[in-house]
């Protein structure tokens, strides 16, 4: 509103007369504070990205090395089991070794048959158990190979993260500083540990 020269302004106009004189003064100092802010802003967004992928990494890490450890576990769970298979087959030997003596000195025909039946079924039963232990090895084996497999990719993840920490403390000296150089380490550091990361995915 005006009158005899004289002017009111309104909430939104002192706005605008605000935002102008700040776009006025910021336009003189752009020239030298863009560099600065652009470096600030490249740096916080890739700090907040790498950090985030850097706790995925993390959690990936953990969860590999649980189950590195649960293969672990299983395998030995496995050994025990053959073992006990392995005591029962020498069990089973020695009642076959005392059963040959028996038919071996036995008078009687019947007698020496009816060892010999004894022979035969421990023989049998032997083979089965003989099988079952041989079996439970395979297994256990099977479980260390994933554990060590699982291990292998728990490192990956781990040194992925490892890189992205790197890459992270890179970045805040990079903002200390305004080096620009730091800015390509930091890059260079995080797009290492985006690539290890992507192995430890690829079990590679």
């Amino acid at each position: 509103m005006s009158g005899a020269g004289f002017h009111v302004h309104g909430p939104h106009d002192h706005e605008l007369e605000h935002a102008r004189e700040h776009a006025a003064a910021g336009h003189g100092e752009a020239h030298h504070g863009i560099a600065g802010g652009s470096l600030t802003s490249q740096v916080a967004m890739f700090t907040a990205v790498i950090s985030t992928v850097g706790a995925m990494f993390s959690y990936m890490g953990g969860a590999t090395q649980a189950d590195a450890m649960l293969f672990k576990n299983n395998a030995a769970i496995a050994k025990t089991r053959a073992s006990n298979q392995w005591n029962y087959f020498q069990a089973k030997s020695t009642k076959q070794s005392l059963a040959e003596m028996s038919r071996d000195l036995a008078p009687a025909q019947a007698d020496k048959d009816r060892y010999q039946g004894k022979v035969d079924r421990y023989e049998k039963e032997k083979k089965e158990i003989e099988a079952e232990a041989r079996a439970m090895e395979q297994e256990s084996d099977d479980w260390n190979a994933r554990s060590d497999a699982a291990l292998h990719v728990h490192h990956r993840w781990a040194q992925a993260t490892t890189a992205l920490q790197v890459s992270i403390a890179l970045a805040a000296i990079a903002l200390l500083t305004k080096k620009r150089w730091l800015e390509w380490g930091m890059a260079g550091v995080g797009v290492l540990g985006v690539a290890i990361g992507a192995a430890a995915f690829l079990h590679v």
